[in-house]
């Protein structure tokens, strides 16, 4: 669907929520005030009847705290970001307990999350993502429960895919929650995807390790098995608090922040409180050691081993620097705590939300590449993690982004020469397939590794150079800073992006998606 119409419809949504949740009905909320660029207002979402008063959820039986309570998360929130919490009442809320083993192989919880039917459609069944049973290790789910009813699942797609179904169908506006143990089987070696869930070398990568609510859409459950290069996961924003049981000598980090700490029986108790995020990640190791710097309202931490404290200091220089480009460029970024930590992944770097994983093997003062990467994998936290997109079918519009943003970085850091040099490597990466005519906006699975990093990671960042062009290089600037505010917590799309473009700059930009992003009839 159009990116503003699900907007839209999620507000419309969230309102009706409090409506049935307070027992009362009143006509349909006022859709907010289109954005200064937009020229036509979007549809309006079609009438949804309020359900009858639901009856009262099942408490959660891991915290001592309500699904609506937002306190725990507004201190990891910069103050121009506080008004986010009271405007997702349907976002999901996982709660979750961790016990890692000392091994750092084994990992067991207890998960409960509260669903909210924030479509337009009653849903049947649930599906919940086991991303480890496609990433050379094993998830299992036991004890699962909606609203504390037993439910046998289905699995599909090797397994890494659950269907909950409902014994009645939720409405549009209506909550359940499924509560489950599971345990999970870390590989000891990297594996698909760049090595992100895996524990080598005394550095636990947990990347998706939980049971995680799909994203419905238009095409409904939106599931697949993604390649095994390219990113994993496409997640509508929801609020996290996780308790994690390890050993003492851990150094645990985490998306989020720190809300309560415990020493119990020799073991660390660390609660951490994480939203609105995209996802959760956790990494851990015994040999991290930290140095931090304060940015704006964003406290900045870098983890790394001992032996590369100089590298590590200059990995959290690298990291400030981009934080102040971008906050000025694109808007604050809105969490006040922002990790990056050194891990065995084999990629030169991995977002997620408030933390970014830069490859142990690239710290090295005189590798120009730990710099790029480091810069590019902090752009995401504006595209991926703030403006989300679906990364297997729409790599582009965060990847593409995030490539640009590293150019802005050099721009902004060491000057217009320095942004010429950056921007000759993305050019190369797209000479190394011949600057072959491939469109940029087509689904990871389209392109094989070499096409991949070429067209997505080269053409794809001289395309936002072209349109800067095309637009002029102000009106580009404000499209761009209004796209991230357009489309913050929210999930945006090719088309969104055009359609915002277009109304800054009040020009047709077909002919130019045509030749760059769009695929041939």
């Amino acid at each position: 669907m159009h990116p503003a119409t699900r907007i839209m419809k999620r507000c419309f949504l969230s309102c009706l929520l409090l409506l049935v949740l307070a027992a009362c009905v009143a006509p349909p909320p006022v859709p907010p005030p289109s954005s200064p660029g937009d020229s036509v207002p979007p549809p309006s979402p079609p009438l949804i009847e309020p359900a009858s008063t639901p009856a009262p959820l099942p408490p959660s039986g891991i915290f001592d705290i309500g699904w609506d309570d937002r306190a725990p998360f507004a201190a990891g929130l910069i103050s121009q970001a506080q008004a986010v919490l009271d405007t997702r009442p349907g976002a999901s809320v996982y709660h979750i307990d961790l016990t890692i083993a000392d091994d750092l192989t084994h990992v067991r919880g207890r998960e409960e999350v509260r669903y909210t039917n924030t479509e337009d459609v009653p849903l049947t069944e649930i599906l919940l993502r086991l991303f480890p049973n496609i990433q050379g290790g094993e998830s299992r789910v036991e004890n699962l429960t909606v609203n504390q009813s037993p439910v046998i699942p289905r699995y599909e797609l090797d397994n890494s895919a659950m269907v909950v179904p409902l014994s009645k169908a939720l409405q549009p506006g209506e909550q359940v929650v499924l509560g489950m143990d599971f345990a999970v089987e870390v590989p000891t070696e990297p594996g698909g995807n760049y090595g992100i869930f895996a524990s080598v070398d005394g550095v636990l990568a947990l990347a998706h390790f939980y049971p995680m609510i799909a994203v419905y859409d238009d095409e409904g459950w939106n599931v697949e098995i993604p390649p095994d290069y390219g990113d994993l996961v496409y997640a509508d924003t929801a609020y996290y608090l996780v308790r994690v049981k390890a050993s003492a000598d851990q150094v645990v980090v985490a998306s989020g922040i720190e809300w309560e700490r415990r020493q119990e029986d020799g073991r660390q108790i660390i609660t951490v409180a994480a939203g609105p995020m995209r996802d959760f990640y956790l990494v851990s190791s015994h040999r991290y050691q930290s140095l931090e710097e304060q940015v704006d309202e964003t406290r900045l931490h870098a983890y790394a081993p001992p032996e590369l404290a100089r590298e590590n200091a200059l990995v959290l220089r690298y990291a400030r620097d981009a934080l102040r480009s971008f906050n000025a460029r694109f808007g604050p970024y809105p969490f006040t705590e922002l990790d990056v930590a050194g891990t065995p992944t084999l990629a030169g770097g991995v977002e997620y939300p408030g933390l970014v994983v830069i490859a142990l093997d690239i710290y090295d003062a005189g590798n120009r590449f730990f710099e790029a990467a480091t810069a590019h994998e902090v752009a995401h936290q504006w595209f991926y993690s703030l403006v989300g997109n679906d990364q297997i079918d729409e790599p582009w519009l965060d990847e593409s982004l995030a490539q640009y943003a590293t150019l802005l970085y050099w721009l902004d850091t060491y000057g217009r020469a320095a942004y010429l040099g950056a921007r000759q490597g993305m050019a190369a990466r797209w000479a190394r397939i011949d600057n072959a005519d491939i469109p940029v906006g087509l689904p990871v699975a389209a392109y094989d590794v070499p096409t991949y990093s070429g067209i997505v990671y080269g053409r794809g960042a001289l395309f936002f150079e072209k349109l800067a062009e095309e637009m002029g290089q102000d009106i580009f600037d404000a499209f761009l800073r209004d796209y991230v505010e357009t489309f913050a917590w929210d999930i945006a799309t090719t088309e969104g992006l055009k359609t915002l473009a277009e109304s800054h700059c009040g020009c047709d930009l077909t002919p130019l998606f045509r030749d760059w992003i769009y695929a041939g009839d």
